[in-house]
């Protein structure tokens, strides 16, 4: 078990990584800090946390884990604001959906502590933001990426790991470029895709009736451009370069496709539709797996008494 829990913004992701140990027995208290005052004091209403810091400096102190759950862009400011009082035996992880900026954040914040810090992507959430949407359930089935630098200490991957793995997750490891790379094709710019086909929409003459015709392809094809504006442009630039790549890369298939169009070439375009038809009747979310980060014995919860 480890005694304290340092939870650097009491959001959702943050929220849910708190109710989720506490559930699983894995820690003894939490201590939060949100840049919102509002929203550490609605974490204690809930339960979500024990105590409420004044800063994240506070949250630190005492605490043996310690999670970012704050956007990728304050990382570097937030790593070096509690670099004095991190430990050797600190283990220190974020939940950002960028990783090659997070990784070389953190050099930059953490200097010579670096080795506390183990990056993680828990690919999971909702459309909806807050505290108040916290569940421990959240992270149950879902997906877990670990992106260790050099520096990491072993001992703390391990821990991450089986934290991770001990809340139901499937835990892979990544560069953080092959990470970034992936998520870019397919979380990123499926994002970019859904926000441009709503804007598509808006640009119609008679927005409003058009979406009243709407049915659910629509609905499934778009419910992801409904997620938090602020988080999204932060993803999205920060991962810039790889999702203009596979941005380009979904312009050739679309380009082919409206060339088949274009020519009335019915059967060309059913052997593309087959395809891409087939591989996705085929697909199933998590098969197969990315791959193993460096230690990879399977874990419980009883495996983390005394981590």
């Amino acid at each position: 078990m480890f005694e304290q829990l340092g939870l650097i913004g009491c959001g959702l992701m943050g929220g849910s990584f708190a109710l989720a140990l506490k559930k699983a027995g894995l820690v003894g208290r939490v201590v939060g800090y949100s840049k919102s005052p509002s929203t550490t004091e609605r974490a204690l209403a809930l339960g979500v946390i024990d105590a409420e810091a004044s800063s994240a400096l506070q949250a630190v102190q005492g605490s043996d884990l310690v999670l970012l759950a704050v956007p990728v862009a304050a990382t570097e400011a937030t790593l070096a604001s509690i670099r004095h009082l991190v430990t050797p035996g600190m283990l220190i992880m974020d939940v950002g959906s960028t990783k090659a900026d997070v990784v070389q954040a953190a050099r930059a914040g953490l200097g010579d502590r670096i080795g506390s810090f183990v990056p993680a992507h828990p690919i999971t959430g909702k459309e909806v933001a807050g505290v108040e949407h916290a569940e421990a359930g959240l992270y149950t089935g879902s997906h877990v990426v670990l992106t260790p630098t050099e520096h990491t200490h072993d001992a703390l991957l391990e821990q991450a790991r089986r934290i991770w793995q001990a809340l139901g997750c499937q835990v892979h490891g990544m560069t953080p470029e092959a990470h970034d790379a992936t998520l870019a094709t397919v979380s990123h710019l499926p994002h970019l895709l859904a926000f441009a086909m709503m804007q598509s929409v808006l640009a119609q003459p008679d927005a409003d009736a058009t979406l009243a015709l709407a049915g659910p392809g629509f609905r499934d094809f778009t419910r992801i451009a409904a997620g938090n504006p602020q988080i999204w442009r932060d993803i999205l630039l920060a991962n810039r370069e790889q999702v203009l790549a596979q941005a380009r890369q979904f312009r050739e298939a679309l380009d082919q496709l409206e060339a088949l169009v274009h020519a009335g070439d019915g059967p060309g375009l059913q052997e593309q539709i087959t395809r891409a038809s087939t591989a996705r009747a085929g697909w199933r979310m998590g098969a197969p797996r990315m791959g193993a980060p460096r230690t990879a014995a399977p874990a419980t919860s009883s495996d983390l008494q005394g981590a």
